[in-house]
C-alpha cells in the first residue's frame, strides 16, 4: 500500500451522524436487511449471484437519505444498483421505501466506503462509480479530508471496467475546482466532456435535497463524468 493511500485511509471524510429514527426507518433496518443488506464480512461479491443475472452495475458512495438512488433504481429496472452509506437515518429511509416499491436490482451496505472496495468489490467489474454531493469540506486545514483526493481516484479506476465512468456532483464550486484539478491529471481517466469541461447534468441523475438546498442558496450545481480508458 502506497504511503498516499495509507494517509486517506486514516483520515476521516465523514461525520458519523447520529440522528433520529423513525420506527419505519428502524423497522427497515431490521426486516428487510436481509433482503437488501449486504456486509462486508460477505467477502468479494459476485454479481451475477447477487442480482440473479447480468447486468450493468452502479454504485453510489454516499447515497444520503437514498431518494435519488431509489429514483435511479426504478427508473432504470435493466440496471442494477449498490448503494453506501454510513448515516443509519439515511440507510433505514432507503430500505423501508425499497421494500414499499418491491424493487429487485437495489443492494446496501452501511459501512465504510473504502473498506467496502478494497474486500467487497472485484477489479474491473462496475459500469459506473457516483459520488454525489459529498461533504466539501470548506475550510482549508479540512480539505486534506476530501474523498477526491489522487489515491481514491486510484482506488476507483481499479473497479471500473474500461469505459465505466466515474461520475461526480457537487454545488459547492471550490470543491468542484478541486475534483477537476484532481481527475484532470489522474492516471487511467479522461474527460467525457472534454478536457477542462464540466457535464451537463444527465436525465438518469435525479435531483437531490442537497442539490435543490443549494440552489434555493443561490449555488450551481456542477457534474463532472470521467470514463476509465487504461
Amino acid at each position: 500500500m502506497t504511503e498516499e493511500k495509507k494517509h486517506l485511509r486514516s483520515i476521516r471524510t465523514f461525520v458519523m451522524r447520529t440522528g433520529r429514527m423513525t420506527p419505519a426507518q428502524e423497522k427497515a433496518l431490521e426486516e428487510p436487511w436481509s433482503v437488501y443488506g449486504l456486509e462486508i464480512e460477505g467477502g468479494m461479491l459476485d454479481f451475477e449471484q447477487l442480482f440473479g443475472r447480468k447486468a450493468p452495475v452502479v454504485l453510489e458512495i454516499g447515497f444520503g437519505m437514498g431518494d435519488s438512488l431509489l429514483a435511479m433504481a426504478e427508473a432504470q429496472p435493466e440496471m442494477d444498483f449498490i448503494g453506501i452509506e454510513v448515516h443509519r437515518p439515511g440507510v433505514g429511509r432507503l430500505l423501508n421505501n425499497a421494500t414499499k416499491a418491491g424493487l429487485s436490482n437495489l443492494r446496501v451496505y452501511k459501512e465504510d466506503a473504502l473498506e467496502v472496495l478494497d474486500r467487497c468489490i472485484e477489479d474491473a467489474s462496475l459500469d459506473c462509480l457516483q459520488l454525489f454531493f459529498p461533504d466539501p469540506w470548506p475550510k482549508k486545514k479540512h480539505h486534506k479530508r476530501r474523498m477526491v483526493q489522487p489515491a481514491f481516484a486510484q482506488q476507483l479506476r481499479l473497479k471500473l471496467k474500461i469505459g465505466g465512468n466515474f461520475h461526480m456532483a457537487t454545488d459547492w464550486e471550490p470543491y468542484a475546482e478541486h475534483m477537476m484539478e484532481v481527475m484532470s491529471v489522474a492516471e487511467g481517466y479522461e474527460n467525457a466532456a472534454g478536457n477542462g469541461n464540466y457535464s451537463p447534468q444527465p436525465e438518469h441523475r435525479p435531483d437531490t435535497k442537497f442539490q435543490r438546498r443549494g440552489e434555493k442558496l443561490g449555488h450551481g450545481v456542477w457534474d463532472l463524468i470521467f470514463n476509465r480508458t487504461a
